[in-house]
């Protein structure tokens, strides 16, 4: 009796950004919002105008939009070279927001950018294949530093899933060492200061994740992470991220590639 082909993972069917939305109709959920603002005002995280966390024009410039994927320098335990996905790019109006998020503590306009997680998560499983019996697809996050949870008091991306309706993130990576802050740093600086970061919390022999972050720069983190699940045990089958930064480049065009990694 033939074999019938592996079928597309639930997760990537559980994973639709719509599921994250509230239930409330359109036009209920329309009204509740202008209320809210009346009450208590706020400013659009992406323009500074009044009466939002996000204005429509912001929520429109939001919206996801399928980016090419891209791999990760790195193997997974099947030899397999990473695919990370991305919902946006990293500038203007999603720059903005996810800055506001992160630094200024600005959680009432994080659901945006969670539906745009949310959706490179859903494309990304999109071509996992599995075979009748294999273990779920977990999600897993690179942990935020000590330092980093102080400052804040909340994860990002920890928020960012549960806003987008996504599983719960499986807590198995911790931090072996401490680094200094990627942003200044160029991409051979990043791989030499994410190198050894991560590492298991146990082994992760025949359990399978896909990786999420916000943002990806240039892929050092993502592909630490990826080496570290790996070294214990455990499979890649993909990556996904809100946002990407795009190439620097004279020839850089709306539809180019971008470059990816985590923060």
């Amino acid at each position: 009796m033939p074999r019938r082909p592996p079928a597309p993972h639930p997760l990537a069917r559980e994973a639709v950004p719509g599921r994250a939305r509230e239930a409330l109709p359109a036009l209920v959920r329309e009204a509740v919002l202008d209320a809210a603002a009346v009450v208590l005002p706020v400013s659009c995280a992406g323009c500074g105008a009044d009466g939002r966390s996000v204005c429509r024009e912001c929520l429109a410039a939001l919206a996801p939009q399928p980016l090419a994927p891209l791999t990760l320098d790195a193997a997974n335990l099947a030899g397999s070279t990473v695919s990370v996905t991305a919902s946006a790019r990293y500038e203007r109006v999603m720059r903005a927001v996810i800055v506001a998020v992160k630094e200024n503590g600005r959680r009432d306009a994080a659901t945006p950018v969670a539906l745009a997680l949310a959706a490179s998560v859903h494309r990304a499983l999109e071509g996992v294949r599995v075979d009748a019996g294999a273990p779920a697809i977990e999600i897993a996050m690179v942990p935020s530093s000590a330092s980093a949870y102080r400052a804040r008091g909340f994860d990002p991306v920890a928020l960012l899933v549960r806003r987008g309706g996504l599983p719960g993130p499986a807590r198995v990576l911790r931090r072996a060492r401490s680094t200094v802050a990627q942003k200044s740093l160029d991409s051979a600086a990043r791989a030499r200061n994410a190198h050894g970061s991560l590492a298991a919390r146990s082994r992760l022999d025949g359990r399978f994740f896909l990786l999420v972050d916000d943002v990806v720069t240039t892929g050092s983190t993502l592909a630490e992470a990826t080496r570290a699940i790996t070294a214990a045990g455990g499979n890649v089958v993909a990556a996904a991220a809100a946002a990407a930064t795009p190439r620097r480049s004279s020839n850089t065009r709306a539809s180019d590639d971008i470059t990816v990694s985590g923060d």
